[in-house]
């Protein structure tokens, strides 16, 4: 559970690249979250090209906060695996990005989830930088790096959110 309480949304990094190894086992941990009927409906997209971080960053007033971000990780849904379950892939890819920033936290980076699915514009943009086939959909992007701060915990518990046994 440290991972878990020790997760923040980081958007400012050391200028330092992330470790190929670093890099692999967050991909691997993004692979064992579920999937609807298991289609392990998800691809990744890895980006560390500077000049490609800048212009992901460009997209929007939320993802301007990738530009200083030395890697990026944007989760794919396939919809050619995805079958005919409506949306359920958004479950698939929402657990698969949480596992991301989890095992960002794990191996001592930081990172943030910044909002792609549902907006047409985001959409549309990612899939002209990147060429991305009609059956791929871009659902978010996460920012890697090395954090410049620690960020104190926040208990966000609230047992007024809690209902046992009825509403």
């Amino acid at each position: 559970m440290t991972s878990i309480f020790a997760r923040r949304s980081i958007r400012r990094f050391q200028d330092k690249p992330v470790e190929p190894e670093k890099l692999e086992r967050i991909l691997r941990a993004a692979m064992q979250a579920p999937t609807a009927r298991n289609t392990q409906d998800w691809e990744f997209l890895v980006i560390q090209d500077k000049e490609t971080i800048l212009r992901v960053s460009e997209m929007s007033d939320v993802t301007v906060s990738a530009k200083n971000a030395p890697a990026l990780i944007i989760p794919l849904a396939n919809m050619q695996r995805a079958r005919d379950i409506p949306y359920l892939w958004t479950c698939d890819l929402g657990a698969a990005t949480e596992n991301i920033l989890l095992q960002i936290e794990e191996e001592g980076l930081g990172g943030t989830w910044l909002s792609l699915w549902p907006y047409d514009y985001k959409d549309k943009y990612i899939r002209e930088l990147f060429s991305l086939p009609e059956h791929i959909i871009p659902y978010a992007v996460i920012t890697v790096g090395y954090k410049q701060e620690e960020k104190p915990f926040d208990d966000r518990w609230d047992p007024e959110k809690v209902h046992w046994e009825k509403y």
